[in-house]
Parts: structure tokens; C-alpha cells; sequence
């Protein structure tokens, strides 16, 4: 698998499966459109883009790289999630309800299903993107860039109880405990029982540390 790509985060919604991407081509013209009018496919071309002017030639995007028809990849892709995320040289954070060009520095009524926050800040599996990358840049609905994980480290600490040092050195990653990382989980929501533990640094993993889904990196 190449070693340098670039990843996706994001809310789900109207998504692109992987086996729709492999068989786009193969449609009708009829079925095609519609799936590339489908949100989930712009943000896939508007991550490509990224991608290509950050000067990457991969990106891995969990709805269209992991073939959800198989059970056991699914589990095995879900044990490997926090790797994807630790081993990408940059996370693209998209903010889908955020049509400012900043992040909200103080709880708004208008994200009252999340807590009065941007969605993406409260959902259990992106706890993950925060913690695992060094580089993580953050854009708006309409993929204005919204600045950077380090730059913007006390507004992240404001809005997650995630410390400083946290965000900012790889070295306080290290060190982490579980019952640190449960206390910021405690803010979140997940679907996924299994979701808080299967992304814990060096907690053991069952199979391989990467499924199939490795060599689905959809290449620029």
C-alpha cells in the first residue's frame, strides 16, 4: 500500500458505497447521475482536490474504501480504524453544518441536536482524528479551509475538553490513559458499541492490522 495518503472525516449522510464506486462506470447513465448528485459524492471529489493540491497522490475515505457486504472486513476495518488515521500524513475534518469560515468559538442554538456544537465535534468515532494525526485541517459545507488542528488547539480544547498538548505533541499522545480517553468519550455519541475501544492506541487488535480495505486507497 503506499505510505502517504491523505484521509477523510466526516459525518455520514447520503454516501457512496465501495461497490458502487467500482461499478459507476458499468451504470446507466440514469443511475450514475444520480449517485454523483448525492452530497457524499461531491465531498469525495472535493477531497480528491484537496488532496491533489496538497500534492498527494492517495486518499482513503471509510464509505467508499471498506466493502461493508463482507462482515468480517467490516469488523476487521473497524479494529483498524485509529491505524488509518495514525498512519495518513493529513486528515481533512469536514464540517457539514458550518457555514462560516470559522469554527464556533462559544455553544449556538442552531447545532441544538448536537449539543450546540458542530456535529462532528460530538460524534464518538472522530474523538479519533484529534488524537491520531499530527496535521489535521478543518473546512466548512462548502469546503472552506477552517484552519488547522494546531493553530486552532485552545478553541478544540474549548469544545472538547481535549488538552492542549494533546492536540498540539505527538509525545503527550503517548502517554495517554484509557480512563482519559473515556472521560472525553463521555461527551460523544456512537451507533457502535464497540466504537470507543476499537481506536485506543496499542490496545490489542484481533486479525492483521490492516483488511482488505489497505489496498483501497482510491489513487488522484
Amino acid at each position: 500500500m503506499p505510505t502517504s495518503y491523505a484521509i477523510l472525516s466526516h459525518r455520514w449522510g447520503e454516501e457512496v458505497s465501495y461497490k458502487e464506486m467500482i461499478g459507476l462506470m458499468k451504470m446507466e447513465e440514469e443511475e450514475r447521475e444520480e449517485i454523483k448528485q448525492r452530497h457524499g459524492y461531491q465531498n469525495i471529489i472535493k477531497s480528491c482536490e484537496q488532496a491533489g493540491k496538497d500534492g498527494y497522490k492517495w486518499l482513503w475515505i471509510d464509505t467508499c474504501c471498506i466493502d461493508k457486504r463482507s462482515s468480517s472486513e467490516l469488523s476487521e476495518a473497524i479494529n483498524s480504524m485509529y491505524r488509518w488515521y495514525q498512519n495518513a500524513r493529513v486528515c481533512y475534518a469536514y464540517l457539514h453544518d458550518v457555514g462560516e469560515s470559522t469554527i464556533p468559538t462559544e455553544q449556538d442554538d442552531k447545532f441544538s441536536k448536537s449539543n450546540g456544537w458542530p456535529e462532528w465535534f460530538v460524534r464518538g468515532w472522530t474523538l479519533q482524528e484529534l488524537i491520531a494525526l499530527e496535521e489535521v485541517k478543518f473546512f466548512n459545507k462548502g469546503w472552506v479551509p477552517l484552519g488547522h488542528k494546531r493553530h486552532l488547539a485552545s478553541r478544540l480544547n474549548h469544545i472538547t475538553g481535549i488538552p492542549c498538548e494533546v492536540l498540539t505533541d505527538g509525545r503527550a499522545r503517548q502517554d495517554l490513559s484509557v480512563a482519559q480517553i473515556m472521560s472525553w468519550a463521555a461527551r460523544r455519541k456512537t451507533t457502535r458499541d464497540q466504537s470507543i475501544f476499537a481506536w485506543k492506541p496499542r490496545m490489542p487488535q484481533t486479525g492483521s492490522v490492516l483488511g482488505r480495505g489497505s489496498e483501497r486507497l482510491w489513487g488522484l
